[in-house]
């Protein structure tokens, strides 16, 4: 048993930083190689045999000898680790360590990179859900001069196999939600969700990498130094053995991952946050306009007529004086380019099917927070309201005010 857990990678500890200089392999010390893998694993005794045996097949028909598998498990009940230690002496290019004091895929990642040889760093998970056949393309997009490839379901021969409407609809969300928060970082990839993914070695070495959660691709766009990005489509497949980890903890950490990449990389870098408070003031005007115009068309000592009639009558009002107050004052340095009529009704059209789907938007979130994440209905209430601001304000200035009609 001693010489078993000799066979065990130490587990770096520290920063997650990953080095330029090359770690010697445990088990034959020498140096360089092309590719490292990297296999996250937890509570994956049923697959990871299988997982390994695939992999190595198709690497060594491709790179024989020139690859290494890092298999980092995070101590797993079913003791996956120690499947995959079974497996050294038949896969020598297989490693294994396995993680008592840390949790969480991102990091994992990390640490299975820090030890790594290669001069590209490669992850996929150790479930088969990542069908491995799209490793070749993904190196072969590596050699060809990109510095990212990443497998995405999102263009050309990618998909999913058997998604459920609301997963779909989580997935799409968290990307949009994504794009408005982080567009330098998502906007430049179609499936930045993705887990499936290589990276020359040199484009993250030497950064602090500060992961939440699972998106560790995240991460590597925001953090690293990463020119060209290529993309492989792949169709994401549903496990047949173990069980699933996808939980709404998994959605909390992406957006706790999503805010603290926008701190730490610059909150006020590219933002307009004069032009954000001038908005948020307007919106305020939009609550008072609102709320009086309700109470003069539904309450009893005025013209009484039905709520439901008299609440969409005094929202379009708000928004239209919303609208006027953000063209003549938030949005004035453009609008003032475009003053004809017929400018100011596009303007005005785009800004009210966006407040409407902002609208959506804040009471499918309140929904959310409030029967999954927090059982108080007004912070959920104020939750959403704050989401769907920047979802208004954001959207609306990519797309309702800018110069789209030059003389």
């Amino acid at each position: 048993m001693i010489e078993e857990t000799n066979l065990l990678l130490s587990v770096p500890t520290g920063l997650l930083q990953i080095s330029e200089g090359l770690t010697p392999s445990v088990n034959t010390g020498s140096k360089g190689i092309l590719l490292s893998l990297v296999i996250p694993t937890y509570k994956e005794r049923d697959n990871i045999e299988n997982v390994i045996k695939i992999l190595t097949q198709m690497l060594d028909e491709s790179i024989p000898g020139d690859y290494e598998l890092i298999v980092v498990d995070d101590d797993s009940p079913d003791r996956t680790w120690e499947v995959a230690q079974s497996l050294i002496a038949e896969y020598p290019q297989l490693q294994v360590m396995r993680r008592q004091q840390e949790r969480g895929l991102s990091s994992a990642v990390i640490r299975g990179w820090q030890v790594a040889r290669g001069h590209i760093l490669g992850v996929i998970d150790g479930d088969l859900q990542h069908p491995p056949e799209v490793l070749m393309q993904l190196l072969s997009a590596i050699e060809q001069g990109a510095d990212l490839a990443v497998a995405s379901r999102h263009v050309d021969g990618g998909g999913v196999s058997s998604w459920s409407v609301v997963r779909r609809f989580l997935s799409r969300g968290a990307q949009v939600l994504g794009l408005i928060v982080l567009p330098g970082v998502l906007g430049r990839v179609s499936d930045p969700m993705s887990g499936y993914f290589m990276v020359r070695r040199a484009c993250v070495a030497g950064a602090t990498l500060n992961p939440i959660g699972y998106k560790i691709l995240l991460e590597v766009i925001g953090r690293g130094k990463v020119r060209e990005i290529a993309e492989v489509g792949y169709v994401f497949c549903e496990r047949t053995e173990g069980e699933s980890k996808v939980t709404w903890k998994q959605y909390v950490d992406y957006l706790h991952h999503l805010l603290r990449l926008r701190l730490s990389t610059g909150i006020l870098h590219g933002f307009p946050i004069g032009r954000f408070l001038r908005f948020g003031l307007v919106g305020l005007s939009g609550v008072f306009v609102d709320m009086t115009v309700l109470y003069l068309l539904s309450d009893d000592s005025t013209l009484h007529l039905p709520l439901t009639r008299s609440k969409i009558i005094a929202g379009e009002i708000a928004i239209f004086n919303n609208f006027l107050w953000n063209d003549a004052w938030t949005f004035a340095d453009v609008s003032m380019q475009q003053q004809e009529w017929r400018q100011r009704l596009k303007r005005f059209l785009k800004f009210n099917i966006i407040c409407l789907a902002g609208l959506v938007l804040n009471v499918l979130l309140l929904n959310l927070v409030y029967n999954f994440l927090i059982s108080n209905r007004y912070i959920a209430n104020l939750i959403a309201i704050a989401i769907a601001t920047i979802w208004n304000f954001w959207v609306n200035l990519k797309l309702s005010w800018r110069v789209t009609e030059v003389k």
